[in-house]
């Protein structure tokens, strides 16, 4: 059930290449409605759950530029459909691979996050390594999962990427809310310029997700079409990876947890693993079910999948 959501040989390659791949199927149109739905809802300011978002930004561009970026991380605590799509075995499997967790130990949940670009008036979000902001962690296993809402292209803000540059040093933050997207040039070297400059736009399929390395440059335009452009990221860790400083909080409203201290906790369940001479598996229920109960609400929507292999675990304590 889950061996057809395995990366082919070719697709690992490309991936250790570049640092990243694209075009990667994932939701069917269900799915994908279901997650478009809830995301009308939770854009509103005033929703009643509010308070369990971690951040939530109506817009984080900058004022003086006329445009708009809605910025959010935490919607999986609000949204049944958020939820579910950490556990989506199109999701994991690939990522798991790619993280070379294989036969080891499997993923868990830093946090998610929600971009959405109006039409006309969507914002950049400005070149960056993700892992730049994750430095407080060892070792630095981590990949970020891009899920595209809608068709992707030039026009209405696509991702961008620097193919290679998961093989640059780490690079400092020069945007901290995204806003001016060329600030990376003023750290990067001749090469690395010329590299920036021959960029590659990722155009996805709604539906379709790109993974990337978290040292792999990338960024993308305003939008300029006369649609949205909305997408969902899921941001994974290795399962022991550890918090290296103690510098507060990982997340906003979340408990402190010590340096020396396992990634864990409610926050940032087990998603799922692919244990040796076994296919891969969702993490099991959790026990708190504070927001939304283990649901196999997605598994009959692809009549290709097994019943159970769309069986999703609630948010809650270390599976």
């Amino acid at each position: 059930m889950w061996e057809k959501h395995k990366l082919s040989e070719a697709q690992l390659e490309a991936y250790e290449a570049d640092g990243f791949l694209d075009a990667i199927p994932c939701l069917c149109p269900a799915q994908l409605e279901r997650l478009r739905g809830d995301l009308v809802e939770l854009s509103d300011p005033d929703h009643p759950a509010n308070a369990l978002w971690h951040e939530f930004h109506s817009n984080e561009a900058p004022a003086e530029s006329g445009t708009v970026l809605m910025h959010a991380l935490g919607a999986w605590r609000i949204s049944e459909a958020f939820h579910d799509l950490l556990f989506h075995p199109a999701l994991l499997v690939p990522a798991i691979q790619a993280m070379g967790l294989c036969d080891t130990r499997g993923v868990r949940l830093l946090h998610d996050q929600l971009f959405c670009k109006p039409a006309r008036a969507g914002a950049v979000v400005a070149w960056h390594q993700d892992l730049s902001y994750w430095t407080r962690f060892s070792p630095s296993a981590f990949l970020t999962v891009h899920v595209a809402l809608d068709d992707q292209s030039s026009e209405n803000g696509a991702l961008h990427y620097v193919a290679g540059s998961h093989r640059w040093p780490l690079l400092p933050v020069t945007s901290r809310h995204f806003g001016d997207m060329e600030s990376i040039r003023s750290v990067l070297d001749r090469e690395q310029a010329a590299q920036l400059d021959a960029c590659r736009c990722v155009r996805l399929r709604a539906g379709q997700v790109s993974i990337h390395h978290p040292l792999s440059v990338h960024g993308s335009f305003g939008n300029r079409s006369a649609g949205p452009r909305r997408a969902a990221v899921v941001n994974l860790a290795a399962d022991g990876v550890v918090i290296n400083t103690s510098r507060g909080p990982v997340l906003s409203g979340a408990p402190d947890l010590p340096k020396g201290t396992p990634l864990g906790g409610f926050l940032h369940p087990l998603l799922g693993s692919m244990p040796a001479g076994a296919q891969a598996t969702a993490a099991p229920p959790c026990s708190v079910a504070k927001h939304y109960p283990a649901t196999d609400a997605w598994a009959d929507e692809d009549e290709d999948e097994d019943a159970s292999a769309g069986q999703v675990a609630a948010p809650g304590a270390d599976a």
